[in-house]
């Protein structure tokens, strides 16, 4: 038996996305999932817990226990495949169940296919629908709004208008330029101009095949409180989604092509879905481009299309190839010279390419004050004078932004050693000096 696959979030207007609601299915066909499927799903459940209650099947399925689960439990109990137990209270939702040999037979024909025994996924029509609807394309950035966003870092006004207009496109950024200038901070300042929050599925149903979404590492759930005489109650909501904010995911060295496509795991039978796919309706930075085990030119040619057309193709086990949203604001980070690392056909592609270069001296002492204050050192201009003449100019070392940061922590570590006040002195800062910078002969 198949259910009809029209169960798309329902959407109210609201400003908000935390206050959007998603009914909660009334019936299985709502799920969109066929019955045999939900029917499988709850025998797992009920396997592997050896004996639970109605209701923990219910929230372990993240489905209404009406119509929907007790129903299920019903099928499982006349096919012979779970018995009652007993009960801890009056209702058929403290009905307690445990299998049957027969349906243990069949939960362990079940696993042989797969032994996902989780939230109840949504099926893949229903997630692109989603995708659409949060998509980041509706996000606009405005010129107070950035200022707020790097409030807490030193970045020049001129940087500010290049990374505006960049985040509003909503498509690619290439950052480049020296190491230990804030690129990845940058980034991650980008990231909370996307602000807001989305509706994540814990796991998607794809051509018979389960594709897990949501995960505790990579996505940050808000903790959703129930709006008092709203229609749209948490506990009428569609538990099967999880409210988080908009996804900020980072790969670095790790990044490889398996990792661009559904990874597939031979013991759950389960498919994990790759960076890109979890990054949807947000930010995917790529950290130290061009240093992955891959060649940076095979991951620019995986990815032409879905940064032209805004999809991307993923392919299962059996062959078939999904189509799913590359609805991603995609960051590449890199100290490397650009022109190293793609042809000019693929930085076409590339809508913004943004230069982050060496602080000015002006920008420097800037952030080397803010250093000062954040760690209780007080500041000393003649100090600073000196570690700049003697340590810069003279041996003509260029300033990074994050030297300061590092300085400062090597002085305060001297500092503690010696049993002496952290503090801007001279021998304190050649010593800082010395162990922070290799010396080259």
């Amino acid at each position: 038996m198949t259910a009809s696959v029209s169960s798309a979030p329902r959407f109210t207007k609201a400003t908000d996305l935390s206050s959007v609601s998603f009914a909660a299915p009334q019936s299985i066909a709502e799920t969109g999932l066929p019955a045999g499927f939900i029917q499988d799903l709850a025998l797992k459940i009920i396997y592997f817990a050896g004996e639970i209650a109605a209701h923990a099947v219910a929230e372990e399925m993240r489905l209404p226990h009406n119509n929907i689960v007790e129903n299920v439990l019903s099928f499982l109990v006349k096919e012979e495949f779970c018995q009652i137990t007993g009960a801890q209270g009056y209702s058929e939702r403290a009905y307690r169940y445990t299998v049957t040999t027969k349906g243990s037979n069949k939960a362990q024909e079940l696993l042989a296919r797969n032994q996902y025994a989780g939230p109840a996924p949504v099926p893949l029509m229903t997630y692109i629908e989603t995708v659409h609807q949060q998509a980041i394309g509706s996000i606009s950035v405005q010129q107070g709004t950035i200022r707020d966003a790097f409030g807490d870092i030193v970045i020049s006004d001129a940087m500010l208008r290049r990374v505006g207009p960049a985040v509003n496109s909503a498509r690619s950024i290439f950052l480049y330029g020296p190491p230990g200038n804030g690129k990845t901070t940058i980034a991650e300042r980008m990231a909370r101009l996307l602000g807001g929050s989305v509706y994540l599925p814990h796991a998607i149903f794809a051509d018979g095949q389960i594709i897990r979404l949501y995960d505790q590492i990579n996505h940050r759930a808000i903790e959703e409180t129930p709006r008092v005489g709203a229609t749209g109650d948490l506990a009428r909501r569609d538990q099967r989604w999880v409210l988080c904010r908009r996804p900020f995911i980072v790969a670095g060295g790790e990044l490889t092509l398996e990792t661009l496509d559904l990874i597939f795991d031979p013991i759950s039978k389960t498919y994990e879905a790759p960076f890109q796919m979890k990054a949807n309706c947000g930010m995917f930075l790529i950290d130290d481009f061009g240093r992955q085990q891959m060649r940076p030119q095979d991951l620019l040619n995986r990815w032409i299309v879905p940064l032209e057309k805004r999809y991307d193709f993923l392919t299962l086990q059996t062959g078939k190839k999904i189509e799913i949203p590359f609805d991603v604001l995609i960051v590449f980070s890199t100290n490397l010279d650009p022109r190293d690392l793609m042809d000019e056909a693929f930085l076409r592609r590339i809508r913004y390419k943004i230069n982050v270069p060496n602080p000015s001296w002006d920008d420097f002492r800037t952030i080397f004050q803010r250093n000062c204050t954040q760690r209780g050192i007080a500041y000393d201009e003649e100090m600073f004078k000196y570690l700049v003449l003697e340590h810069y100019v003279k041996v003509k070392r260029e300033p990074k932004s994050v030297h300061p940061r590092d300085l400062l922590d090597q002085t305060i570590d001297i500092a503690r050693y010696l049993q002496k006040e952290p503090r801007l002195e001279k021998d304190l800062l050649d010593a800082a000096v010395d162990a922070y910078f290799v010396k080259l002969t």
